[in-house]
């Protein structure tokens, strides 16, 4: 390894993900006292709301991050998705991403990359350095780039996620496995560091499962793991601190903006799922043949179906296999759908914020591939595309739930209004040109 940091002029760029945490609560936390270094981080620039994806979610935002682009142009619009022509579901991995990321231009300006912990990169492929895949990654062998980096984090013993089928249920474990994963996740920071890098991130994905899981800590002084939940984030405030310090001794931080802090979502408290699939059976737009539980059972009379989550699609002929619309009456039932949802409420309270067809939201030549409608529920509703019997509105074991326009992004440069997730890799990669 080349300890570089005797040359502070070299241009370097260090940027830390806290995957889901909303801008409302980085600043609740940090005014609180909770978070302190990022409390004298944000001090010193600008702390920016930010919107992100439609579908509001990790594999879709930090699609748009890491290639500066949107779902029609870098073709991830879901964690799953439609096989083409057909109902069957499939989902996305990085090698589905078509075009390059940022850190891939990088590498041709001969610039070299740290990434750890990235979400949406699995299974690892070829990169300008160092890469280590984040959720959902399953076999850290296939998560890692290079390959013969794998025995030195299995070493560590390098963990990507929590388990988070048992956290989900058994919060003790949680709490256990987060400082697990958080740990691992340090010693792979200073595994690497004192390489010959350009550009350094560590995404902490732990507050995404926090905020799932517990949220209601937040309100509720007692709350029986609120201590809990504090202390993981004061940990992940201390990291962040140790982060920066440590970035102060590679880089002039005083000679351009080059630290970045940023989320891939927001969050707030989940009070209903609303399942749409339920929603347009009971409006007559979808039916299932008996006896079958999944899309691929659709009756051809079906004119409408809905994925995970707030996606839905217009049965068209010649798209789907059992397409029973007509191209001409494609828009006009976008339409009809689209003003019921907005009627729709549940026990007097306005459920949908906005349903965007999807040429309002996607630009590209894979705008056809995506959704025809894109709902956005108000705070609390959490939409869902399961095609299992039940309710429309039914209750969750989870506390959390992901929110399009109270994301955040930091840096030292000046305020940013109407930022899109988007945008940063242009402000990010600035520092390079």
């Amino acid at each position: 390894m080349g300890l570089f940091r005797r040359n502070k002029k070299k241009k370097r760029v260090c940027v830390v993900g806290l995957d889901g945490t909303p801008h409302s609560l980085l600043t609740k936390l940090a005014a609180d006292g909770v978070m302190p270094a990022i409390g004298n981080i944000i001090a010193r620039g600008s702390l920016n709301r930010m919107k992100v994806s439609i579908p509001e979610i990790s594999s879709v935002s930090w699609s748009s991050f890491m290639t500066g682009t949107n779902p029609a142009e870098h073709g991830i619009f879901g964690f799953i998705d439609l096989k083409q022509g057909s109902y069957r579901l499939r989902f996305p991995s990085f090698r589905d991403l078509r075009v390059p990321t940022f850190w891939d231009r990088l590498g041709e300006g001969r610039k070299r990359c740290v990434v750890i912990n990235q979400p949406s990169t699995y299974p690892a492929r070829p990169f300008p350095g160092v890469l280590i895949s984040g959720f959902v990654a399953l076999d850290l062998k296939k998560a890692v780039f290079p390959p013969e980096i794998y025995k030195g984090l299995d070493d560590i013993k390098y963990q990507i996620d929590i388990d988070t089928a048992k956290a989900r249920w058994d919060h003790d474990f949680l709490i256990e496995d987060l400082d697990r994963t958080t740990k691992s996740r340090w010693a792979a920071v200073e595994k690497f560091w004192n390489e010959d890098w350009d550009y350094f991130q560590v995404v902490f994905t732990g507050t995404d499962r926090m905020q799932h899981y517990l949220w209601d800590c937040i309100a509720d002084e007692n709350h029986p793991y609120r201590s809990a939940f504090m202390d993981y984030y004061r940990n992940v405030d201390k990291l962040i601190g140790n982060l920066y310090d440590m970035f102060k001794t590679v880089s002039p931080l005083d000679e351009g903006e080059s630290f970045f802090l940023l989320s891939d979502h927001g969050f707030t408290q989940l009070d209903r799922e609303v399942h749409l699939n339920a929603w347009l059976r009971d409006e007559g737009y979808l039916s299932l043949k008996d006896g079958e539980a999944g899309l691929e059972g659709i009756d051809n009379g079906t004119t409408a179906f809905a994925l995970d989550p707030g996606r839905v699609f217009i049965n068209e002929k010649d798209r789907f296999p059992e397409g029973s619309v007509a191209p001409g009456e494609v828009d006009g039932l976008r339409r009809e759908i689209a003003g019921k949802l907005m009627e729709l409420d549940f026990q007097g309270k306005p459920v949908i914020r906005e349903v965007f067809a999807r040429e309002q939201v996607y630009d590209g030549p894979h705008v056809g591939e995506g959704a025809d409608l894109l709902v956005l529920s108000h705070y609390g509703f959490d939409l869902k595309g399961s095609v299992k019997p039940g309710e429309v509105f039914r209750t969750s074991d989870l506390k959390g739930m992901h929110t399009w326009d109270d994301a955040f992004f930091w840096w030292s440069g000046p305020e940013l209004p109407d930022l899109q997730i988007e945008s940063l890799a242009g402000l990010i990669t600035k520092v390079f040109r």
